[in-house]
């Protein structure tokens, strides 16, 4: 009976450890309003993996689209969509709002 607690014990101190190391996973919100990303220029961590949040307000879709991430996502509007990038090295990464490249512009800083 101490080995299955022992093991109970192992199984869920796995689960929190788990759980502490997802949560420690940077996260940065995008805004996309009057077809414009707030904000334009998005400051992440070089070398880790970073969930990008992405909320469109506006009435419309945007795509965002990064060739120099290699993704891009249809956001419909009132919706929020999550984006992994990276690990990123050091540098400037450029992405667009494919609908409204005018004026839907961007880059992420990788520090």
């Amino acid at each position: 009976m101490n080995l299955l607690r022992s093991l109970a014990f192992v199984l869920a101190s796995a689960g929190v450890l788990a759980g502490n190391a997802m949560a420690a996973e940077p996260e940065a919100l995008l805004v996309i309003k009057n077809h414009r990303f707030e904000p334009a220029e998005v400051k992440v961590p070089s070398g880790q993996r970073v969930k990008l949040v992405i909320h469109n307000q506006d009435s419309t879709a945007e795509e965002f689209d990064s060739h120099d991430l290699n993704r891009e996502k249809v956001v419909p509007p009132g919706v929020k969509a999550t984006v992994f990038i990276g690990p990123l090295k050091p540098g400037r990464y450029t992405f667009i709002g494919e609908y409204h490249e005018a004026t839907a512009k961007g880059v992420v800083i990788a520090e």
